[in-house]
């Protein structure tokens, strides 16, 4: 009997695991750097409170620095953000391990460069390390929030984890299977 045989269920789910943690870096690195590469060229193109129409009032870019989080709430509590974002970091990657399943791996993708993407600012930029504004400059026609390309990759990593958790889809990859209820006679 050859050896190669038994190891071969091993070998195929160290590469399906590496694919996984493959795919979660390239998704993260992506986010990451197009996150960085928009911020950096709104700082070099606009003023804070400046705007730029892309289409018309339907998508705007309007530069804005935002000491807080979503729609700039607790923004005396910047360091706070800057901790919860390294702690998130820090548990993704250690997490990432357990994970078998590809959308999951997109899923974690997507936050862990999303979650990077605000860290920097909020660690390079003034006023302080830790306390630095986020750079937020993408504006939607009624939504009344400014936002940009690390909370579009946040805000679509948790509609992800809605899809994945109404199909039962677990980290391993495999589905949680629901059986239905008895039906009940009356009686």
């Amino acid at each position: 009997m050859p050896e190669t045989d038994s190891h071969q269920p091993t070998a195929g789910r160290r590469g399906a695991r590496s694919a996984v943690l493959v795919l979660l870096a390239v998704v993260a690195v992506c986010v990451y750097v197009l996150d960085r590469v928009s911020k950096i060229l709104v700082t070099q193109s606009l003023t804070p409170g400046q705007s730029l129409d892309v289409l018309g009032s339907v998508l705007r870019l309007h530069y804005v620095e935002n000491p807080g989080a979503a729609f700039s709430l607790g923004g005396g509590t910047t360091w706070l953000f800057a901790i919860i974002a390294a702690a998130v970091s820090v548990i993704i990657v250690v997490f990432a391990r357990r994970i078998r399943s590809l959308a999951w791996s997109v899923l974690f993708g997507l936050l862990l460069g999303g979650t990077l993407g605000n860290l920097t600012d909020r660690l390079t930029r003034p006023p302080s390390f830790g306390m630095g504004h986020v750079v937020d400059f993408l504006q939607v026609a009624l939504f009344p929030a400014i936002f940009n390309v690390a909370d579009v990759a946040i805000t679509s990593s948790m509609a992800v984890l809605v899809i994945l958790v109404i199909r039962g889809a677990r980290l391993d990859g495999t589905r949680a299977v629901r059986t239905p209820e008895p039906v009940s006679d009356g009686a």
